[in-house]
C-alpha cells in the first residue's frame, strides 16, 4: 500500500535500516543494481541485506531476459521479497545501456523480460515505469504498454506520473520539469481493474497518500522520504491499522537507530554514510540547519564516532531549551533541566552548551 521508491545514492542499506526504526510495514526497495553488476561484480556485496529490512524488494537494471532472469533467481535465493524491473529511469547510464526509460518504447521487450523472471521465481515480479516517453506521451501508449507487460505475467505497475524527456534535460530536471499527470494513472486503474497499481511522483505527506489511494491500489513516496523521513512514523497505524512504532519522538528514532551504527562503525563503516538518512530528521523545524550542519562537519572527520549523533542531539536539545527560556513561561522549566555536560562531566549551561559545541566543531 505504501512504499518507499528505490532512489540512486539514497537508499542504501543504512537508508532502509533507518526507514524500519519508522515503519515496519511500507514496502522499501534497494538502488537499482544493473544485471552486468550483479553477474560479472561482487554478486555477494550486491545481493546483501539485513533482514530485518523486510518487506524489502530489490530492482534491477538491465534489457537481455536471460541476465534478468538469472539475477532474479538469485534475488530470490539471497530472500527479496519482490524484484522490480527499472523501466523509468532517464539517466545518461541507463541509456546508453538500453534499458530503464528506454525500455517504454519496447514493450513486446519487456514483456519477454518479465515473462522470463516469473519462469526463473516465484516471488512478484513488478514494473515501474513512466507514463511516457519523450513524443511516446499519450495515454493509448500507456496503455499499450501495460497491456504488453501483462501479457508477460506483470501484476502489479509503479507508475511516475511524469513523461521521461530523455533529450535535452538532466536525470535531476525530469523528477521536476514534465508535469505530473495524475488522472492518467487512474484512468489505468479504472482500465485494468485486474490489475495493482501504485503511483509515484510529488507526495509530500500522507494526506497526498491517502487522496491517491481512492484511484489506485499503492502510493510510493520518493525524495520526501529522504527530505523528511519523520513524516512516515505513523505510516503503520494510519495504512495498516497496526500499532506505531516504539519512537514517539525524533531523539528515540535516533537511539533506536544508534545500535546499528555502532555495528557498522565496528565494522569498518564510516559514520558518514550511516548520518545521510538522518539529515533530514527535522526537516522544517526551527533547528534543521543546525542539525544538518553539525551531522555534515563532525560526521565527515575520519574517526568520527556514535557519539557525534549523541552530541547532535544534545546541540539541537540546548539551542530549544535556550530559545523556550527566552519567552515568558521559561520559569516553567526546572532549571537543573538546562544544565548540560561538557565531556569532563562539568556542567554548562544552554547557553554555554552550544558555545562549547561550536567551538568544538570549528577547532
Amino acid at each position: 500500500m505504501i512504499s518507499i521508491a528505490p532512489m540512486l545514492a539514497v537508499t542504501d542499506r543504512h537508508f532502509r535500516m533507518f526507514m524500519r526504526v519508522l515503519t515496519k510495514r511500507a514496502m522499501l526497495y534497494t538502488e537499482m543494481k544493473t544485471c552486468a553488476a550483479i553477474l560479472r561484480g561482487d554478486r555477494d556485496a550486491h545481493l546483501a541485506f539485513d533482514p530485518r529490512e523486510r518487506p524489502v524488494g530489490i530492482q534491477l537494471g538491465g534489457a537481455d531476459p536471460d541476465e534478468l532472469a538469472e539475477c532474479a533467481r538469485l534475488a530470490e535465493q539471497a530472500g527479496y521479497d519482490e524484484i522490480n524491473l527499472n523501466v523509468g529511469c532517464p539517466s545518461a547510464r541507463v541509456k546508453s545501456g538500453a534499458f530503464g526509460a528506454c525500455l517504454m518504447a519496447e514493450p513486446r521487450r519487456v514483456a519477454r523480460a518479465v515473462a522470463a523472471m516469473r519462469a526463473a521465481t516465484e516471488i512478484p515480479i513488478t514494473v515501474k515505469t513512466r507514463i511516457g516517453i519523450d513524443d511516446l506521451d499519450s495515454y493509448a501508449h500507456l496503455a499499450k504498454f501495460v497491456e504488453c507487460a501483462a501479457g508477460g505475467g506483470c501484476r502489479h505497475f509503479i507508475v511516475h506520473a511524469r513523461c521521461a524527456w530523455l533529450q535535452g534535460v538532466s536525470p535531476k530536471e525530469n523528477r521536476t520539469l514534465p508535469p505530473l499527470n495524475y488522472p492518467r494513472v487512474y484512468r489505468l486503474a479504472r482500465a485494468f481493474p485486474q490489475l495493482r497499481f501504485t503511483i509515484n511522483g510529488g507526495l509530500q505527506n500522507l494526506d497526498d497518500a491517502a487522496a491517491h489511494l481512492h484511484y489506485v491500489q499503492g502510493a510510493m513516496f520518493g525524495r520526501a522520504a529522504l527530505q523528511n523521513p519523520w513524516l512516515l512514523r505513523t505510516v503503520d497505524a494510519r495504512f495498516y491499522r497496526a500499532p506505531r512504532v516504539a519512537a514517539h519522538t525524533r531523539a528515540q528514532a535516533v537511539h533506536a537507530y544508534l545500535p546499528y551504527v555502532k555495528r557498522q562503525l565496528a565494522g569498518g563503516v564510516a559514520l558518514r554514510h550511516m548520518a545521510k538518512p538522518l539529515l533530514g530528521l527535522y526537516y522544517a523545524r526551527p533547528r534543521a540547519r543546525l542539525w544538518r550542519r553539525y551531522l555534515c562537519e563532525r560526521g565527515a572527520r575520519p574517526k568520527a564516532g556514535a557519539e557525534v549523533l549523541l552530541q547532535a542531539l544534545r546541540l539541537v536539545s540546548a539551542e530549544a531549551r535556550l530559545a523556550a527560556a527566552r519567552e515568558p513561561r521559561a520559569t516553567m522549566y526546572n532549571p537543573e533541566e538546562l544544565k548540560f555536560r561538557a565531556r569532563g562531566g562539568r556542567e554548562l549551561s544552554p547557553r554555554t552548551f552550544v558555545q562549547h559545541i561550536n567551538h568544538e566543531a570549528n577547532n
